[in-house]
């Protein structure tokens, strides 16, 4: 799809959750080469971010430490452009909804529903003070309520479901302010979550996130996108 682009971040400020690896690295690392000042959430504070990241401890189940880090970037940057919720977790292997403990559960939305909402919330002041800022969610085919959802993972289908429905939110409450939120699936990727089978490289899992985060004021906003392309919810 033809969207206006941003050519270069320069100046611009991103915040990517789970930064530390698979996915939320490659993004970090794309969003970089851009010219943005990434900040890079991760929850090991002794994490070394490459080239010019700055690591930023953030636990996105701890609301003090998502309040801590959005004051950090207001202090250092002043200003927030990109947010990239892609930080998560998943059910053990095979659960079902029968089998699985409801710690287990709890752990999976809070991670992957809790977290990017309160971070949002939390992050918005900042996304809002210039026109065109981003929400960039990373959800899966495996919450689209047009797919069988059959297979195991109940939490995370669900907590991806969930993740799509607050796209749908902000971009219906925050689309007039400038806002553009959108959910991104990356397709099934060789990282620590997908595993060795999984048939997309992390480079190519990565590339729709961080188009979307490329997006420019008038971009489309409140759709799920796969391949550069929009998908059905």
């Amino acid at each position: 799809m033809d969207v206006p682009l941003h050519e270069t971040l320069d100046g611009q400020v991103a915040l990517v959750t789970g930064a530390n690896r698979g996915l939320g690295a490659r993004i970090a690392a794309e969003l970089d080469d851009l010219g943005a000042v990434v900040y890079a959430g991760v929850r090991n504070p002794e994490y070394d971010a490459p080239g010019d990241q700055r690591a930023l401890e953030l636990d996105v189940t701890d609301e003090e430490a998502i309040r801590a880090a959005i004051s950090c970037i207001e202090v250092e940057a002043d200003r927030l452009d990109v947010l990239v919720n892609n930080a998560a977790i998943s059910d053990p292997s095979g659960s079902t909804l029968l089998d699985e403990s409801v710690s287990d559960i709890d752990a999976v939305l809070e991670t992957n529903l809790r977290g990017p909402m309160v971070l949002t919330k939390f992050a918005l002041p900042l996304l809002l003070r210039n026109p065109g800022g981003r929400v960039v969610n990373v959800s899966s085919g495996m919450g689209a309520l047009g797919e069988e959802m059959t297979g195991g993972a109940p939490a995370y289908r669900v907590s991806k479901t969930g993740l799509n429905g607050l796209t749908a939110y902000l971009h219906g409450e925050y689309h007039t302010d400038g806002l553009l939120a959108n959910s991104a699936c990356p397709g099934w990727v060789r990282t620590d979550m997908g595993g060795e089978s999984a048939p997309r490289s992390v480079e190519e899992g990565a590339a729709t996130p961080v188009w979307l985060a490329r997006f420019a004021p008038d971009a489309p906003g409140g759709r799920f996108w796969r391949d550069r392309e929009v998908v059905d919810w």
